[in-house]
């Protein structure tokens, strides 16, 4: 039985789609049968692995507007446990396509039914934002991982996040969980961090995932090659956090 991951978080620029991106790899290449869905109209988790998965044929936004079975929009890539379902800029009018469809907060979860035995792992990267793409990953989910950057105002808007998850869970999915909660762009030599770093402990507990994902310029410079940061540069601080990231995350839901 496929287990639903979600990595969301509605403000941008936190490290979502690479994180999403890299531990979909991570899990492929530790022979975790992997899928990974890009549910956010930017794309940049498409991009992230365009060197590494064939031409997509199809996108989650045929999938999820055009009823075209999931199984006709699964790409390959070139490691036999990853494959991805891209998406489109084409993406951004289905949130407003999604309004006049019966039950549309089940639509993903309606969709990934026939192909939910066939992974061990299916990764979801969120649009940064709450919207119908949003809820309907968290309806699909089993769980979600909450990436969240060591900086200034990095609680801000979580709140409204949880919240959105508390609903869910009483209203579309009682099974929803978080996985965890993931500081991205950690740098130890800035007070900054280790001062974020506590606030978010304090706030979350054993939430924290103890895996802090450093501020490494590969990890940056890895998605402008359509690669994840462990086929750029394996050797490298960023690749490394989540090779480490992805053992923890295997140990808490086992």
């Amino acid at each position: 039985m496929g287990y639903i991951l979600s990595f969301t978080n509605q403000k941008g620029g936190v490290g979502k789609t690479t994180s999403a991106v890299n531990v979909a790899l991570s899990l492929g290449v530790s022979e975790e049968k992997t899928l990974l869905i890009d549910l956010d109209p930017q794309a940049n988790a498409t991009t992230g692995v365009m060197d590494i998965t064939d031409k997509p044929m199809a996108t989650i936004y045929d999938v999820l507007i055009k009823d075209l079975p999931i199984k006709d929009a699964i790409t390959s890539s070139k490691f036999p446990h990853l494959d991805l379902v891209a998406s489109t800029h084409d993406l951004v009018g289905a949130e407003i396509e999604l309004v006049s469809i019966m039950a549309r907060e089940y639509q993903l979860k309606k969709c990934l039914k026939s192909i939910k035995d066939k992974y061990a792992f299916i990764i979801i990267d969120c649009p940064p934002s709450l919207g119908l793409l949003t809820i309907n990953a968290l309806t699909a989910s089993s769980a979600i991982i909450i990436p969240i950057q060591s900086e200034y105002y990095a609680l801000e808007g979580l709140g409204q996040l949880l919240n959105t998850v508390r609903l869910v869970q009483r209203h579309l999915n009682k099974k929803l969980e978080i996985a965890g909660v993931l500081m991205t762009m950690y740098d130890n030599r800035l007070n900054l961090s280790k001062q974020v770093l506590e606030e978010v402990q304090g706030y979350f507990k054993d939430k924290l995932f103890k895996t802090l994902i450093h501020r490494n310029v590969r990890l940056s410079e890895a998605p402008s090659f359509g690669k994840p940061a462990l086929l750029y540069d394996a050797s490298s601080k960023g690749a490394m956090d989540y090779m480490n990231l992805t053992e923890e995350l295997l140990q808490r839901v086992s």
